[in-house]
């Protein structure tokens, strides 16, 4: 998709602003922000340089359906008073299959109470196809409640998962990578975990770490991080603790990040909990997201988002396991 062209009036304020920064004229740098803001665009600075980009794609309405370019635009449900046992909120972009598969596992083996939202997050036209027959489709008695959301572009991993979570209706949400194939009741057993008040983020999968540098993959039980094939948590705290932080643009360390947000009771309180539950009834395939990328694309993108946890949790030892 080309990028937009940065009008010409944008430029220049942009550039006036950035005249103002080096004379340390902060008002002026801030008076131009602010119209660069009220116009739709958004500055970020870069030294003596800056990038300009569209605040947010549009929302569109197309054949009857709502298409939205923020997750902030997306009608949220977090006010209204809980219903059921879990939400489950899956991406889908560009693997139909995955996501096929993964929500026939949820569809045979999610207890009652269980919802599921997917969103279609600037999909291909193969995974627009299968989500448009899934809408048109009639669930019957017994299957599984399904919301497609859909966005007018592709918004970044943090940004379309903020988007699903704002339909939860559930008072626990379960985030579900397409990589995962349930193979049994994955819900209750995590919901169950969250009975306890003590316990933020629970899921099949979860790592540790000695020196919030290096996460290794962790045995069932307390662990310092749930990864995020499959990651719960209550609505109720993303509502106080929440949103995620749109700036995980990419998948990786993302559930780092949250886990830890969920955990933190602040310095010098007693961080809550997160449990790795054993015996998941899950089988992990290939991860798309990870695999379609070159190895150092990847890593850049992973570095740079792990940079995100050092800055609010590098000196956060009392959020370790192991002290």
């Amino acid at each position: 998709m080309a990028r937009p062209r940065i009008p010409d009036e944008i430029l220049d304020a942009a550039h006036a602003r950035s005249r103002a920064r080096a004379e340390r004229n902060w008002a002026e740098a801030d008076r131009l922000r602010a119209e660069i803001a009220a116009a739709g665009w958004t500055i970020v600075d870069r030294g003596t340089d800056f990038a300009l980009a569209p605040a947010n794609p549009p929302d569109t309405a197309d054949r009857g359906r709502t298409r939205y370019g923020a997750s902030s635009s997306v009608p949220s449900r977090l006010a209204d008073p809980p219903t059921g046992l879990a939400t489950v909120v899956l991406l889908a972009t560009d693997w139909p299959a995955d996501v096929d598969r993964a929500m026939t596992g949820l569809r045979a083996h999610a207890p009652d109470g269980t919802d599921a939202v997917i969103v279609a997050n600037g999909p291909s036209d193969d995974q627009e196809s299968a989500l448009t027959d899934l809408e048109t489709t009639d669930g019957g008695e017994g299957r599984l409640a399904t919301e497609v959301v859909w966005t007018s572009e592709r918004l970044g991993h943090a940004a379309a998962l903020n988007a699903g979570i704002r339909r939860a209706g559930a008072s626990v949400v379960v985030l579900l990578d397409p990589s995962v194939e349930p193979t049994g009741d994955l819900v209750t057993p995590l919901v169950r975990t969250l009975d306890d008040p003590m316990v933020a983020v629970a899921g099949p999968w979860g790592v540790r770490s000695v020196d919030l540098r290096h996460f290794e993959e962790a045995e069932p039980g307390e662990v310092d991080a749930i990864e995020a094939y499959a990651l719960a948590f209550r609505r109720e705290d993303y509502v106080v603790r929440g949103p995620l932080d749109e700036r995980f643009r990419f998948y990786r360390n993302l559930d780092l990040w949250w886990s830890l947000v969920l955990r933190d009771e602040g310095e010098g309180s007693i961080p809550r909990r997160a449990l790795r539950v054993p015996d998941a009834p899950a089988v992990r395939h290939e991860h798309r997201g990870w695999e379609s990328l070159e190895p150092a694309e990847r890593d850049r993108l992973s570095k740079r988002n792990f940079y995100r946890i050092l800055d609010r949790f590098g000196a956060r030892r009392d959020l370790l396991v192991g002290g």
